[in-house]
């Protein structure tokens, strides 16, 4: 996937060698071959409201789509995290309340001993969002606990700027089109609906062919890079 085709993207207002280390680390990663004992994961949050029907919808009909009455009902808001792994066309949506440490930890925990209980680490590629990080786990959980789940987890930060390096936003906006345009009522709708989503998009094996390099970065984002010494 080049990154040029996504929807939504920015890059850093100036050259910066913050912005410039992070991309080239997380391409690189990008860039390794499949191995199940180490899987490059990509994780994302996206947030949602809740609607509900006030009355019901008019199904279809010959010549006629279904009509739904402008008036709706407000259920509140939902946190979905979306976890991919590109090269084996993999992913999976948790629908949490909340966005908080505690919801990312229990997000983490769950890579690690539902997804991914035989891998010996998982590399993470995540946004620098303040709940994104390690120290989440050891707000959630007892330090032992909290330090084997941060030994399983290889963590790689986009940088700031650069969330359209991140895979897992991919599979949000796909998610977005396919299935979140839709009234949801409550979380567990929500739930059902992008279950039975990502089911179908792991049965049909929706890969992600990213091909954009390092070396490409250097030639195309050459604007980026800062100026150096010799």
């Amino acid at each position: 996937m080049k990154p040029w085709l996504v929807e939504q993207w920015c890059l850093a207002p100036t050259a910066d060698p913050a912005f410039v280390w992070p991309m080239e680390d997380v391409l690189d990663v990008y860039h390794r071959p499949f191995d199940p004992l180490r899987p490059v994961v990509c994780l994302d949050e996206t947030s949602r409201q809740l609607l509900g029907e006030v009355r019901p919808p008019l199904p279809t009909a010959p010549g006629h789509p279904a009509r739904h009455d402008p008036e709706y009902e407000r259920g509140g808001v939902a946190n979905l995290f979306l976890m991919t792994e590109p090269l084996r066309g993999w992913r999976a949506v948790t629908v949490s309340q909340r966005r908080t440490r505690l919801d990312f930890a229990a997000c983490a925990k769950e890579l690690v001993d539902t997804h991914y209980p035989h891998a010996e680490r998982i590399v993470l590629v995540l946004d620098q969002l303040n709940t994104h990080s390690p120290a989440s786990l050891y707000a959630a959980f007892p330090p032992a606990e909290a330090k084997r789940l941060a030994d399983k987890l290889e963590i790689h930060y986009t940088p700031k700027h650069g969330s359209w390096l991140n895979m897992a936003e991919l599979e949000l906006s796909v998610l977005q089109r396919q299935c979140l345009r839709q009234r949801l009522p409550d979380r567990g709708a929500m739930a059902r609906e992008v279950g039975a989503w990502a089911k179908r998009r792991n049965d049909q094996t929706r890969r992600i062919d990213w091909q954009f390099t390092t070396a490409d970065a250097r030639t195309k984002l050459r604007r980026l890079s800062p100026a150096y010494e010799a």
